[in-house]
């Protein structure tokens, strides 16, 4: 028996639309982040991206569990002695509410060449509109 390998050739990649509102940020990124490495498919390889588009919609209506409005901290660094920028969830929610979505699908990818691309493939609008209807993106359920 010969193990499969996928190849860039043979993967079909669909567009996925997810409509956040009422969904709870950590959950709603697991289980989009398993969409985009492709782990949701038959044919999953792990060196070979082959993962979906997703299309994020309503990230400004996504909650966050117990106090972490409040007391959860989102850090940066730029490189330099005394760089570490630090600003709390609700003040990011208000400020850039796709960003939140952002650094946490991104948080749970790989951090090499290919989560860099699989991470390309992920779109977070604040709003119910989007510009990708051309791409006839389905609607997944969470």
């Amino acid at each position: 028996m010969k193990t499969y390998s996928a190849k860039d050739s043979e993967i079909e990649r669909q567009w996925f639309v997810v409509d956040l509102e009422g969904h709870t940020v950590g959950r709603v990124a697991t289980q989009i982040a398993t969409i985009l490495r492709g782990k949701h498919k038959p044919l999953y390889t792990p060196h070979v991206d082959c993962g979906d588009y997703v299309v994020c919609i309503n990230a400004d209506k996504v909650e966050f569990t117990g106090n972490k409005l409040d007391q959860k901290m989102y850090h940066r660094h730029s490189g330099y002695v005394g760089g570490l920028k630090s600003i709390g969830a609700a003040e990011l929610m208000e400020k850039d509410p796709e960003s939140v979505i952002t650094f946490a699908v991104l948080g749970m990818l790989p951090k090499t060449k290919l989560g860099k691309k699989m991470g390309q493939k992920l779109k977070v609008y604040a709003g119910g509109e989007h510009p990708h209807e051309a791409q006839q993106p389905k609607p997944l359920e969470l």
